[in-house]
């Protein structure tokens, strides 16, 4: 079925406190969703922030950002008390100032815990219950934060660092409120994030969601199941995750999250592994797994390695995990994120599993015919993009490129101002044959590189745009529907 889907984190949502979330904004941006006629609303992973605010680094796979929880709707339900004067306002409102944000966000969420906390007695036990990982992650949250928020490969006692049973149950009864705090806020975060699930499923829309590969190195992830990683005996790496040294970087890329020990993880039936994705299952309806060439193959370089110069390509579990999922979660709706190094392993994998992979409109250009991001070499199994959260918008694209590279684009897609860009590179996606066509919502808005979401391989600046008030208008979703509409991917009215 031919479809549609706007990318938006609930970060870059406007709204009240600074940050976007999963309030009274994200109701009304599925409404906008509805009327343009898309299916789909793609985020990107919604776990809590990791170093330089990216959520790429978080410190679980499992757990929810309490930043994207919604103050207001708690006020609504009679869970918080404040007046909107307490509120974070900021000067700026098309980017998010996360410290101002996130001091404001934990008064109000620490508030709302000493309000309500016994009042949803019964709903937080059976959050407990129904999550086995959600303890774990706030005894690993409220001992980082007892020993200032260090890394907990450094955490100065040996015996919560190494996980001790007596050490465990001493930190827990010492830090009982934390821990129970940060139960709380998992809770909040659900409860908020399932009633947006149901709302915009109703409306026929489904949710997007994203998943990277691997975890960080500074997560609960890592503290709680050392077994899953290639750690030593005192939980450092042996070996971290990159990319090889390529066209674009002498040295490669060092991402630095520690490596799976798959062969232990096939031995018990990647348990975990599993977990993982009956996890995201239950949260989205569609799943893209980021970097998914590293299931095929993935690059191991030394820890404490200066670059990714000294790496090399080991083989992945490969078909051994997908036949494990189709057994334990058959029909798992995944896409994958196969940009990169296609090795004919990596194809192969590609074949057997029979996930949409990806296409990106902004890569089709400059090069040869065959260029596979070019429309007219697009299979209908793939999701196709004008860009992704870690390419610049098509205008701040067009803006760096050289005069053969805006001609060839100019040719294909049929433009001449660079204005009318977007529009033509929109209409280059939603016209191709592809199943699934996605917008980045800076290019359904025309915006300029200024409003990028991320640079890959820099720290600061990034994940910060949001979409001002009033954007999501009426205008614009009649513009999208009859886009839809002509190019037989929209909704029925």
């Amino acid at each position: 079925m031919r479809q549609s889907g706007i990318l938006l984190h609930i970060s870059s949502l406007p709204g009240p406190g600074g940050i976007g979330s999963m309030g009274k904004e994200a109701f009304a941006f599925a409404d906008f969703l509805r009327a343009s006629g898309m299916r789909l609303w793609q985020v990107l992973p919604m776990g809590p922030t990791g170093y330089g605010e990216s959520p790429y680094q978080s410190s679980s796979v499992f757990a929810g950002n309490p930043m994207l929880i919604s103050c207001a709707r708690l006020r609504e339900e009679g869970l918080l008390t404040y007046e909107d004067s307490e509120e974070f306002s900021p000067e700026t409102l098309d980017q998010v100032d996360f410290p101002a944000v996130r001091e404001n966000k934990e008064k109000l969420l620490r508030r709302c815990f000493a309000q309500s906390e016994k009042k949803l007695a019964k709903e937080l036990t059976d959050f407990i219950r129904e999550n086995p990982w959600a303890e774990d992650f706030a005894l690993f949250t409220a001992v980082k934060k007892h020993f200032s928020d260090q890394m907990w490969t450094r955490w100065p006692d040996e015996g919560i660092r190494l996980r001790q049973k007596d050490a465990v149950a001493r930190y827990r009864r010492e830090l009982d409120v934390e821990v129970r705090y940060h139960l709380f806020c998992q809770y909040l975060f659900r409860r908020q994030w399932f009633a947006l699930k149901k709302y915009c499923n109703g409306l026929g829309i489904r949710l997007f969601g994203d998943m990277p590969i691997y975890v960080a190195e500074d997560s609960a992830d890592t503290w709680t199941h050392p077994e899953v990683f290639q750690l030593d005996k005192n939980r450092v790496p042996k070996r971290v995750a990159g990319v090889p040294p390529d066209y674009f970087s002498a040295d490669g890329q060092l991402w630095g999250n520690p490596l799976y020990r798959w062969t232990s993880l096939r031995l018990h039936g990647y348990g975990w592994w599993v977990e993982r994705m009956r996890a995201m299952a239950a949260m989205y309806d569609l799943i893209r797994i980021d970097h998914f060439i590293g299931f095929a193959n993935y690059y191991s370089i030394p820890h404490g390695a200066p670059n990714a110069r000294g790496g090399k390509w080991v083989v992945g579990p490969g078909k051994s995990l997908f036949r494990t999922f189709n057994r334990k979660l058959p029909g798992l709706p995944i896409i994958a994120e196969d940009l990169g190094c296609l090795s004919p392993r990596v194809q192969r994998l590609l074949d057997y599993v029979g996930y949409p992979g990806m296409k990106v409109l902004t890569f089709a250009f400059g090069g040869g015919d065959d260029n596979v991001h070019l429309p007219q070499n697009y299979q209908t199994n793939c999701v196709a993009y004008t860009g992704t959260h870690d390419n610049d918008t098509v205008l701040g694209w067009l803006a760096a490129q050289d005069e053969n590279t805006v001609a060839h684009a100019r040719r294909v897609l049929g433009f001449d101002r660079p204005e009318d860009a977007p529009e033509a590179f929109i209409r280059g996606v939603m016209e191709s044959r592809a199943d699934i066509a996605v917008i980045p919502m800076q290019d359904a808005l025309h915006l300029d590189g200024s409003a990028r979401m991320n640079l890959p391989g820099t720290i600061g600046g990034n994940w910060l745009w949001r979409m001002l008030p009033g954007s999501d208008s009426a205008k614009l979703a009649r513009h999208l529907r009859e886009l839809n509409d002509a190019t037989h991917r929209g909704t029925k009215a």
